[in-house]
């Protein structure tokens, strides 16, 4: 594919600069950041402060091609914006044929009008999650029965699962015809009845997205001490997305030996770091967008959950009630972790040049019938998400067929698992990997095992 196939006219002149992929790897630094869309070159180190998407997908792609990224999570009408930013034209510009079939797809869907129609699913969802809200209510304040409580307990772990398959898809596009409408449904169905910051929230998933499966770049796979899905976490590598070391100390050899076997005890309780995580991003970084809405939201949370814990009649069925909550929700922390735990990893930053194959050999897409996306909520077709993240995911299914003839085109993996067997992967990965925890060389001794585990994400 030439250069002039894909790429925004340039500004009016008449010797535009021509630049080399070496010059563009210079120019690789937040204080200095190029970027290359479809062959024209961008200077967006302005832009980096006030880029929707957090400034992180930018640092993480800088210096590098970054048109299959930025075609994936923006529509067409963005492209005008980068104008501005233009300081000339890749002298050595070329697309592989992955890419080159990637970019047709996307626009044949894009034609097709698929990312505008979200179907019914928010507005059943908005529903059935405010009718379990008011059957929790009535359980809990108009029912004497413990049963009745537990029951209460359950209904709002669902609810908590549902709101995050709606704060997922209310962050990737919009689920009303409305951007202030879009925003609302998000901080009530987000902020207010789960306490997760979607702002929060948005800049841990752009970064995963962007970096999927890179130990060092993608937070999801940065679970350090609790979790290591591969021994080259043991190296004590940099994270560039917490700007720490994930130290492998001997408590992270201790928690990881046996890491097969907390798994999912520990995901049960899982809720507890988000919501420790979604506070601290809240109050302490720097750059929070609408840092007041996103912080009436969670304290909405902390308001109204610890107030109906208080209406019950006695401390075990508080505790119970919590427990059972967080344990259903869990599910969802499950979910998560069976699309990327065992799938193929990395270490370094991602190259813009390789998006689709990227995102393909870093994702494992679980198999069930129709009747069962609700339980899964997209992530069944995490494969497809992953390449057109704005894709409702009412259209997710009739993707997929597409997918797989792209990926058997190009020799590419495609994996697929029913949700035991993904099950069975991820324990025998983590299994794997605890083995090799046990004769691994460790650090030194933990200075601060709780405040570890608070910066852990699960």
């Amino acid at each position: 594919m030439p250069p002039s196939a894909d790429a925004m006219p340039a500004p009016a002149d008449d010797d535009v600069r021509m630049i080399s992929s070496k010059e563009l790897r210079a120019h690789a630094s937040p204080d200095d950041l190029w970027i290359s869309i479809s062959g024209d070159v961008y200077d967006v180190t302005p832009w980096l402060p006030h880029h929707p998407g957090g400034d992180l997908p930018l640092i993480t792609l800088a210096g590098q091609d970054a048109t299959d990224a930025f075609a994936a999570y923006h529509p067409p009408s963005a492209r005008p914006l980068l104008r501005r930013f233009f300081v000339g034209r890749l002298s050595d510009y070329t697309v592989s044929p992955a890419s080159a079939d990637y970019r047709r797809l996307l626009a044949q869907l894009s034609s097709a009008g698929l990312f505008e129609r979200v179907g019914p699913t928010p507005k059943v969802q908005l529903i059935i999650m405010a009718t379990l809200f008011l059957a929790a209510l009535y359980l809990v304040l108009a029912c004497a029965a413990a049963s009745a409580h537990l029951l209460a307990g359950g209904l709002i772990g669902f609810i908590w699962i549902q709101s995050g398959w709606m704060g997922h898809d209310s962050g990737h596009h919009r689920i009303t015809g409305h951007p202030l409408v879009n925003r609302v449904v998000q901080v009530l169905s987000g902020n207010c009845l789960t306490g997760l910051s979607i702002a929060w929230w948005k800049c841990n998933h752009n970064t995963h997205h962007i970096a999927c499966n890179s130990l060092d770049h993608d937070p999801d796979l940065q679970h350090m001490p609790l979790f290591a899905v591969s021994p080259k976490l043991f190296g004590n590598i940099w994270s560039y997305f917490y700007r720490r070391t994930l130290a492998f100390d001997a408590a992270s050899k201790f928690l990881i030996s046996y890491q097969h076997w907390t798994f999912y005890p520990v995901m049960c309780v899982a809720r507890i770091n988000l919501l420790a995580q979604s506070a601290l991003f809240v109050l302490t970084e720097k750059r929070v967008p609408q840092r007041f809405l996103e912080i009436a939201g969670v304290a909405t949370f902390w308001a109204w959950y610890p107030l109906l814990v208080s209406c019950l009649p006695n401390w075990w069925e508080r505790v119970a009630f919590v427990l059972f909550s967080f344990t259903i929700c869990g599910i969802q922390h499950v979910q998560f972790c069976l699309n990327h735990f065992s799938s193929e990893v990395y270490v370094g930053p991602p190259k813009g040049n390789d998006w689709f194959e990227k995102q393909t050999a870093g994702t494992l897409d679980i198999l069930c019938s129709p009747w069962m996306d609700w339980f899964h909520g997209g992530l069944q077709f995490q494969i497809e998400h992953h390449l057109f993240p704005r894709l409702p995911r009412c259209h997710l299914r009739k993707v997929a067929p597409y997918v797989r003839d792209l990926c058997k085109k190009h020799g590419l993996s495609y994996s697929a698992a029913s949700f035991w067997d993904a099950n069975v992967l991820t324990w025998k990965t983590l299994r794997a990997a605890a083995l090799q925890a046990r004769n691994a060389t460790s650090g030194a001794a933990p200075k601060n095992l709780v405040w570890e585990a608070v910066n852990t994400h699960g």
